[in-house]
């Protein structure tokens, strides 16, 4: 039975789903949050800094979300917010986890796809070697990080994240405006692959994650993953607009940077293998079905 959760990272999109779909489920919810706690379901902590044992025992299940925004010119001091908010405060609290008294059940962490790089049409699963370059070592050292709390024979699991889906932030919340403007289109050549997940999936895999016997990294991922120019074509379509002003892969360049190649430009198609295998059963497999449920209104 898991009712007491610990969470991390509650305020974007995927935090602030999940928070209401577990407190729906009659979960009692702490969170961890950065600065002095100012409720008695918060907890203070500074990523960078071991944690107190105490402080975190006696939970059923831990969901670690927490890291610095990718989005955003990459330079040397970006690159060290994004490895460092997400490595240390994973090992932080995965040691943490280790040592309490009472450990939890399951330790779910964030990860991302970015683990796999830049790999054309390759179809990817759990299964499939890592990738070169500056998000695929920081996904690396992120899920390295948990290795405490997996040692100590709690059940972790890595989530390794798509583009998720949702209109109160993220990629989408960042491309309705140019798209309902009518000035949204094609990134790049629009060949490179897109795995998206709805934010109701993915809420909905966490949930099916917490009382499965799921471990190790798990793709979060719709199962039919689209091309750039198939995702802005079909955004485009719903919002009833047309997509014709592509942005050119040297503008990309110039604009965003290392940032902008990687993420914007980059290419991975990947296949959500374990979800699949343990059953299960996605409510948006067609990125058509979740663009209408979610822009609807």
């Amino acid at each position: 039975m898991i009712s007491r959760i610990l969470v991390s990272g509650v305020s974007g999109p995927i935090g602030v789903a999940l928070l209401s779909s577990l407190r729906t489920r009659g979960c009692e919810i702490a969170r961890l949050v950065r600065g002095a706690s100012t409720s008695e379901d918060q907890i203070a902590w500074n990523p960078a800094q071991p944690i107190s044992p105490e402080t975190v025992s006696g939970f059923d299940a831990v969901i670690h979300l927490a890291g610095e925004s990718i989005v955003g010119r990459w330079t040397s001091e970006k690159k060290s917010k994004i490895r460092n908010s997400r490595v240390e405060g994973t090992r932080n609290l995965a040691q943490a986890l280790a040592q309490t008294k009472n450990k939890p059940q399951v330790f779910i962490c964030s990860s991302a796809i970015g683990y796999y790089g830049n790999r054309g049409d390759e179809v990817l699963n759990e299964q499939s070697a890592s990738g070169s370059g500056f998000l695929p070592e920081v996904c690396r050292e992120w899920e390295a990080a948990t290795k405490a709390a997996a040692d100590a024979r709690i059940r972790t699991v890595q989530l390794r994240t798509g583009v998720v889906l949702s209109p109160k932030g993220g990629a989408l919340g960042q491309m309705l405006t140019p798209f309902k403007m009518g000035v949204g289109g094609r990134i790049g050549n629009g060949r490179q692959w897109m795995s998206w997940i709805d934010v109701r999936d993915m809420v909905g895999a966490i949930h099916h994650i917490l009382h499965s016997d799921l471990q190790g990294p798990v793709n979060m991922v719709a199962p039919k993953p689209v091309t750039n120019a198939e995702f802005t074509k079909t955004l485009a379509s719903v919002l009833s607009r047309p997509a014709i002003f592509p942005m050119p892969a040297f503008v990309v360049k110039l604009a965003f940077g290392e940032m902008g190649e990687t993420v914007l430009l980059g290419s991975q198609r990947v296949e959500p293998a374990q979800l699949i295998g343990s059953g299960y059963q996605f409510h948006f497999r067609d990125l058509r079905a979740s663009l209408e449920n979610l822009l609807k209104n």
